[in-house]
């Protein structure tokens, strides 16, 4: 079976595509819709310091999968209000981001609708250079079974039923 690289799923969010944004373009307030990210700390001297984040922001994600924990080196890549948030994953490690490598790249898309803004959360892996085998072989022991795009399609939809939920419920951030 050919090896999936990209994973998107939607939900339409019932707030404006300013609001959806001002939640998603905020790294550390992701831990509290994923089921895998505890949230973000921004790099020192990078971001605006406003709680607003640009292009070329860096920030440390914090995450866990049962017992297991880590941290990943992230650095914003679009950043245009209303319309899209992506951010790169750089760098893993346990404690501190050390082993330096393409990981992978995540989106939220945002499309204004008549009942409010339509969100696209997409994975995209970006260990291109890892073999099919190494890549399935390291994607089952790290989720236990699943390949990655099998197993963050299911990380997505949990992700952005929270994200509606919170949003909507307050749509301050």
């Amino acid at each position: 079976m050919a090896r999936s690289f990209t994973v998107s799923e939607s939900v339409v969010v019932h707030a404006d595509a300013r609001t959806v944004y001002d939640h998603v373009s905020d790294p550390t307030l992701m831990g509290r819709w994923s089921p895998e990210n505890t949230g973000a700390t921004l790099r020192p001297g990078t971001g605006t310091g406003t709680g607003t984040v640009a292009v070329g922001t860096v920030f440390d994600g914090h995450n866990k999968r049962g017992p297991f924990r880590w941290t990943t080196r992230c650095t914003v890549t679009e950043a245009e209000p209303g319309e899209c948030f992506a951010f790169r994953v750089t760098a893993i490690g346990l404690r501190r981001p050390v082993l330096r490598a393409a990981i992978a790249t995540w989106q939220y898309r945002l499309e204004p609708v008549a009942e409010g803004t339509k969100v696209t959360e997409t994975w995209t892996d970006d260990r291109r250079s890892w073999p099919d085998a190494l890549a399935a072989l390291f994607d089952r022991a790290a989720t236990g079974g699943k390949t990655f795009d099998a197993y963050h399609v299911r990380n997505i939809r949990t992700t952005l039923a929270r994200l509606k939920a919170a949003v909507e419920a307050n749509p301050a951030t």
